[in-house]
């Protein structure tokens, strides 16, 4: 493939899903990964409690034997909760579970992409850190040529196991593009700048991402909290950074 496919010569870059990380992954720039029903959302309810996060592509035993490695607790299935395994992919589990220092996040998607990053600074971004995520990484000097920042999507999956673009990780994306856009006077590729604009033309997020495909399916799975913990747009100051193979607070 060409390089048509990196969006260079731009500051700001989106894409979808663990392949378009790999694409846009580059050394000397940062990857902020975007999962907001899921991944990115529980990673900061987690590190905002002090908990350090290790992020897995895996749900079979292999999750069970890292985290033993790690000496760290294991997310089970949002169904799977229980007094004895507590912590899951649910924002409003993790927010009610009792504290640990050490947690594998196992994630087909928001891990899958963390994965892909390459040389690449990590982020975790979401609704709720947008506008934090925009001032840590301008604060950083990210958002230029030299130092590009690529925002990725997570998406959801088909039954088939193909990506599906999921439109709370388009608005969840736009949302941390257009605050990037307040702090730095960097040029966005046409993909960045069309998330922002979508965001940015949304009138009620609260409202399009509850009665999104994802958020109905949330719903009437019993997971409304999730939804409106994922909705709490900016009420998070932490940026989650991957740092030696854990997200934690970044400085």
């Amino acid at each position: 493939m060409g390089d048509w496919f990196s969006q260079a010569g731009y500051g700001a870059r989106f894409e979808w899903g663990p392949v378009g990380a790999q694409r846009l992954a580059t050394d000397g720039g940062c990857l902020v990964v975007v999962d907001v029903l899921s991944f990115t959302t529980s990673v900061t309810v987690a590190v905002a409690s002090g908990t350090h996060v290790f992020p897995f592509a895996g749900r079979d035993e292999t999750a069970a034997a890292f985290a033993e490695e790690m000496g760290a607790s294991l997310a089970v299935g949002r169904s799977k909760v229980s007094v004895a395994s507590p912590w899951s992919l649910s924002p409003a589990a993790l927010r009610g579970a009792p504290f640990t220092p050490r947690l594998v996040l196992p994630s087909p998607n928001g891990s899958t992409i963390a994965a892909a990053a390459g040389g690449s600074m990590v982020v975790a971004g979401c609704l709720r850190n947008a506008k934090a995520v925009g001032r840590w990484l301008a604060g950083r000097g990210y958002g230029s040529v030299d130092r590009p920042v690529a925002v990725i999507a997570a998406g959801e999956r088909w039954p088939d196991g193909s990506l599906r673009p999921a439109l709370e990780d388009l608005l969840g994306a736009g949302a941390v593009i257009s605050a990037l856009q307040e702090q730095v006077d960097g040029a966005l590729s046409p993909e960045a700048a069309t998330a922002a604009a979508c965001f940015e033309a949304t009138a009620d997020v609260i409202i399009a991402v509850t009665a999104s495909a994802s958020g109905r399916e949330r719903i009437l799975a019993g997971f409304a909290e999730d939804v409106a913990i994922a909705t709490e747009v900016d009420a998070c100051d932490v940026v989650p950074v991957l740092i030696d193979g854990a997200f934690t607070v970044g400085e």
